[in-house]
């Protein structure tokens, strides 16, 4: 008698079950791929953070618009350029700070990452990642002097 079962590969896609990448993930990887083509094609990239944060809702568009020029002042020596379809500022092509909008992964906090090119080193452990829930007179002061800082 023959074996009648069947394999993942030939189940229907409806049936499998995935256990990779959420739709937001692979939504991210997308935009990447989208973001490496253009970077090929184009050098700018603060028109493409512009209507990346013109995308986003009213509170996550607001949050992301004073970072921009928060970043933009303090450090004028990064470039904006998206990131996984995310407002990101890099230095000589690697990326140093991003901002990841709340509503992306819904979650209950937007986030200013910085990647280990920010020169953010103080001693033998450091944040490098931080949780906005909205951008007070010190929170601005604090990113400003952080973005400088990760230039240095």
């Amino acid at each position: 008698m023959k074996d009648t079962q069947t394999s993942a590969k030939s189940a229907p896609r409806s049936k499998r079950r995935s256990t990779g990448f959420t739709d937001e993930e692979r939504g991210a990887m997308k935009d990447r791929v989208k973001e490496l083509k253009a970077a090929a094609d184009k050098a700018g990239g603060e028109s493409d953070v512009l209507a990346k944060i013109a995308e986003m809702p009213a509170s996550d568009r607001a949050m992301a618009k004073r970072l921009h020029a928060i970043i933009k002042a303090s450090a004028p020596a990064l470039s904006p350029r998206t990131w996984y379809g995310q407002p990101a500022y890099a230095k000589d092509g690697n990326i140093v700070c991003f901002f990841q909008p709340a509503h992306k992964f819904k979650t209950r906090y937007a986030t200013l990452g910085f990647s280990d090119k920010a020169n953010l080193d103080e001693g033998a452990m450091w944040p490098t990642a931080f949780a906005l829930k909205e951008l007070t007179a010190d929170a601005e002061a604090r990113i400003g002097s952080l973005a400088k800082k990760a230039v240095s």
